[in-house]
């Protein structure tokens, strides 16, 4: 536990102080009680038990006046607090490796499952949006607070060819700053937007706003998780995509779903060799201060989101608790008043 004005503990010197205050007060009591009484007939009349409750209440009452003095010096704590986070978006691979029934029913079917318990778990007010990638990427489900819409937009899942793990994290980034100009089409498909290549001639462009990079992983209302079963086949780089989220502060959590080793796939007359890359994974999520997770099965895997819920949901930060110690404070001194009534007919 830390202190902002630490020189405030210097008046917990005061605590033995009263202590002994209160050790020489109880003395004179005693001596001037053994001048009109025997000083035995006064303990067998009080019992053990009374003289003990005699001591209660300004035991109390010394521990809130300890409280307040602490509460004075400001203490800090580093507590678990509902987070700030307002958007996530979920990038998830929809290539045709997710056909794979090596995790039942599939591997498609899980991640369906996963997401749609993942959503449920979630603080109702957070936002999520949903990206599909394979060859290429889209928004499935613009941001929305709507789980009904969300859960819908995960059942129209279409597998396609290909893994672009890049492209998925660029698309879920535009999604999340929709005013930031990323231009999609130049950095997917090395051509401008087609909104900006078929506008008309003398048309007033909107200015695009200086980008200015922010720490990595220093963005608490955004977060993307990235869910991919193989390597990338096409696209943009993955790790150049996590450059672009870093630059911007949002923390990128990857999931690796599916074999490490490697396996041989066949569907409709077609067959393919697939392999987790997680060295790509981990990076990525290195480089924005997220965290790389691997789910081996489907059980594996609503652990993962299980695990995500709480650190999207729930963070641990550094903060103020002197009302804490305050509250506590009044408790005891409330405490030791009332119980000073009821035994003794008299406040501390």
């Amino acid at each position: 536990m830390m202190f902002q004005w630490p020189p405030m503990l210097w008046a917990l010197l005061a605590v033995p102080l009263l202590v002994i205050l209160y050790v020489w007060i109880l003395r004179r009591k005693k001596r001037a009680a053994a001048r009109y009484a025997s000083l035995g007939l006064v303990r067998e009349a009080l019992g053990v038990g009374q003289r003990l409750r005699r001591h209660v209440p300004p035991a109390l009452l010394l521990l809130a006046v300890t409280l307040m003095l602490l509460a004075a010096a400001r203490p800090l704590a580093t507590v678990t607090l509902p987070t700030q986070q307002e958007t996530v978006i979920l990038a998830m691979d929809v290539s045709g490796s997710m056909r794979a029934a090596d995790v039942q029913p599939s591997r498609l079917e899980a991640s369906q499952a996963a997401a749609k318990a993942f959503l449920t778990d979630l603080p109702p007010s957070t936002k999520v949006g949903i990206v599909a990638f394979a060859a290429t990427a889209s928004v499935v489900q613009a941001p929305t607070t709507s789980r009904e819409d969300l859960s819908a937009a995960i059942d129209r899942f279409q597998l396609q060819r290909g893994t672009a793990t890049g492209s998925g994290l660029i698309v879920a980034l535009a999604t999340l700053f929709p005013e930031a100009g990323i231009d999609i089409g130049q950095l997917l498909y090395g051509r401008p937007n087609q909104n900006d290549a078929n506008a008309p001639i003398g048309a007033a462009k909107k200015p695009k706003e200086e980008f200015t990079p922010v720490p990595p992983g220093s963005n608490r209302s955004a977060a993307i998780i990235l869910l991919s079963d193989g390597q990338r086949t096409t696209g943009p780089d993955a790790v150049d995509a996590a450059k672009m989220a870093a630059e911007r502060g949002v923390r990128v959590y990857t999931v690796g779903f599916g074999t490490k080793e490697g396996e041989t796939i066949s569907f409709e007359g077609w067959s393919m060799r697939v392999r987790l890359d997680e060295d790509s994974l981990k990076r990525v999520a290195e480089i924005t201060r997220g965290e790389y997770f691997y789910a081996g099965t489907a059980t594996d895997l609503k652990k993962v989101y299980e695990s995500l819920t709480a650190k999207i949901a729930l963070e641990k930060k550094q903060t103020e608790i002197t009302a804490l110690f305050a509250a506590a404070a009044a408790f005891f001194a409330i405490l030791a008043a009332g119980l000073s009534l009821w035994w003794h007919g008299r406040v501390v």
